[in-house]
């Protein structure tokens, strides 16, 4: 059988951690997590479940650490996941299937990657629309052929060769309440302010100028049309609304805090 590598990155995560691992108990040959020095039960909870467990810095990245993990993964295939995400018994068979699947002699190169679609819980409920579902994210690749590019906060890994895609959903439950949605969407926003210090840095004032009109007005607007009008976000009820409306917000909000850094 082809072994499995579960490859996580933690910090504080000692609500969701338990449910995550049991989803996988079935179909781990190893699970490999890197803590970024968490102050909870998380590294507890992680050995309880015979995890390897490697305690480092906390970079403001994290895909940095979620790298860290899936290096020291000796797996033939590497499932990378968040803490707070679930692999339902569906998913999970249909992982095991694909990678223990054999090349036909039709097959014209091995698959090496699998995109999977993923279900997001927001404020209590799954969202269907606004772009939110299927939401496909590269998790599942043949150990040495995905990497993180470990640049932003929402890139893909990015596999060598071919790739396909799996049918049964991931499913996501980033956010406990809203207190807890507002505090991660803070924090996205700190980092997508440093981004932007990144991208203007050395550009002249028309630039600059432009850059600003952007964040300001044209990206929001375009991203609440796009995704509460277009993708139908209205179909996901209030949910729907507020997820739209605080996403675009987030590009408005990123800038003035870029703007606060620089006086």
């Amino acid at each position: 059988m082809t072994k499995l590598s579960i490859a996580l990155a933690t910090f504080n995560e000692e609500e969701n951690l338990a449910r995550t691992l049991e989803s996988v108990r079935d179909i781990a040959d190893e699970i490999v997590i890197y803590d970024g020095q968490s102050t909870d039960k998380t590294v507890e909870i992680a050995k309880s479940f015979g995890a390897r467990v490697i305690v480092g810095k906390n970079y403001p990245i994290f895909h940095v650490n979620k790298q860290k993990a899936i290096d020291v993964c000796t797996g033939d295939w590497i499932l990378q996941l968040d803490a707070d995400e679930v692999v339902p018994s569906e998913l999970a068979n249909e992982i095991r299937e694909a990678i223990n699947q054999k090349p036909t002699a039709n097959s014209q190169e091995p698959i090496n990657g699998y995109w999977m679609p993923r279900r997001n819980f927001f404020l209590g409920r799954f969202l269907m629309k606004g772009g939110q579902y299927p939401d496909y994210t590269l998790r599942l690749y043949r150990k040495g052929k995905g990497r993180l590019p470990q640049k932003d906060v929402h890139e893909q890994a990015e596999v060598e060769g071919a790739v396909g895609y799996l049918k049964n959903a991931l499913l996501h439950y980033p956010y406990k309440d809203f207190a807890t949605y507002v505090k991660k969407w803070g924090r996205y926003n700190n980092l997508i302010s440093t981004q932007i210090e990144e991208e203007l840095k050395n550009k002249n004032t028309i630039l600059k100028l432009g850059y600003g009109f952007g964040y300001l007005l044209v990206k929001p607007a375009h991203w609440l049309f796009t995704t509460y009008g277009r993708h139908k976000g209205f179909m996901d009820s209030w949910q729907g609304f507020t997820f739209s409306f605080f996403s675009a917000l987030r590009f408005p909000v990123s800038y003035i805090k870029y703007l606060k850094r620089k006086t």
